[in-house]
């Protein structure tokens, strides 16, 4: 309890030891999907990265406490209770200091995977500018904290509704490498393509590896973008999915929605436009991206341990 953040005991040994940890954030459980698929979900990942030889690490603030690695009836806690926040970097403090409940977003999770001394994450899909912005001025911190925060966030791309072209620009202002995974395509969450180039390619979970130590060992600050797109066979294609965001956007846009509520009224309307559709291409990609993420943290610690 002394620290920034409390680490369950499992993820504490497995630092210690040197094996590998992935981070997963809690947003997408509280805000990203209904109960009790949300739960079911963040079990089975947990599963997924355990069976592919890294230790889980759910990060979310219960009680007003950092929690990095969570027990299941902590899980129920963040799957149910309608009181419990979608926080940013910017609500941390405050959070703690009410003694609330949080579940962290991608920017929130990064800094806290940071400070327990993670440094792979994995999440579905990368916010960033939205469409608009340009007179809403919303853009999302995953952005500014990967200008800043040392950690690999293993995701499908940024989310579709976004202004993924803007925020690739964006990325590249910020010195943020974006790595596309086995693509030069960039993916665009339910889809494989987004009609942008990623801005490198690479291969493999090693390769990745190396380009986190290259980048970290130059003394660069930040972190990176692993752009790993969905499975072909659960993508739903882009001209697909295209008119149904433009269509939950009309319906956004018609009920005066916006700040931190945009994106998961978005999400929730996509659902039901798609019969459930979305909801499935989202937990085929989560899956396939902790597999991605156990494996690179996995080679991490390996040239980790070479290295001594």
């Amino acid at each position: 309890m002394s620290g920034p953040v409390d680490l369950a005991p499992e993820v504490a040994d497995a630092l210690a030891d040197g094996r590998p940890v992935v981070a997963l954030e809690s947003t997408i459980i509280s805000h990203g999907m209904p109960y009790p698929q949300n739960v079911a979900m963040a079990v089975e990942v947990e599963g997924i990265v355990r069976d592919a030889g890294a230790v889980p690490a759910t990060i979310a603030v219960l009680g007003g406490r950092p929690l990095v690695g969570l027990a299941h009836d902590q899980l129920e806690v963040l799957a149910s209770d309608p009181s419990v926040a979608k926080a940013s970097v910017r609500d941390l403090a405050v959070l703690a200091a009410q003694g609330r409940h949080g579940a962290t977003t991608v920017a929130a999770t990064m800094r806290l995977a940071a400070l327990a001394g993670i440094r792979v994450f994995v999440t579905g899909g990368l916010g960033g500018v939205h469409r608009g912005a340009q007179q809403s001025f919303d853009i999302s911190a995953d952005l500014t904290e990967l200008a800043r925060t040392p950690v690999a966030v293993v995701c499908a791309g940024v989310k579709s509704i976004l202004d993924i072209g803007l925020t690739l620009e964006a990325l590249e202002t910020l010195g943020v490498p974006v790595l596309g995974v086995g693509t030069e395509d960039f993916p665009s969450f339910y889809s494989r393509t987004s009609g942008f180039r990623a801005p490198t390619a690479v291969e493999s979970p090693a390769e990745v590896a190396r380009v986190m130590r290259a980048h970290w060992g130059l003394g660069l600050p930040g972190g990176l973008v692993v752009a790993n797109p969905i499975p072909a066979a659960d993508e739903i294609p882009a001209d697909e999915i295209g008119a149904v965001i433009e269509h939950a956007l009309a319906d956004l846009e018609g009920l005066g929605i916006g700040g931190q509520a945009a994106t998961p009224y978005l999400l929730g309307r996509i659902v039901e436009l798609t019969d459930g559709a979305s909801l499935t291409a989202n937990i085929a990609l989560v899956r396939h991206n902790a597999r991605l993420g156990a494996a690179i943290a996995a080679e991490d610690a390996e040239a980790s341990r070479i290295s001594r």
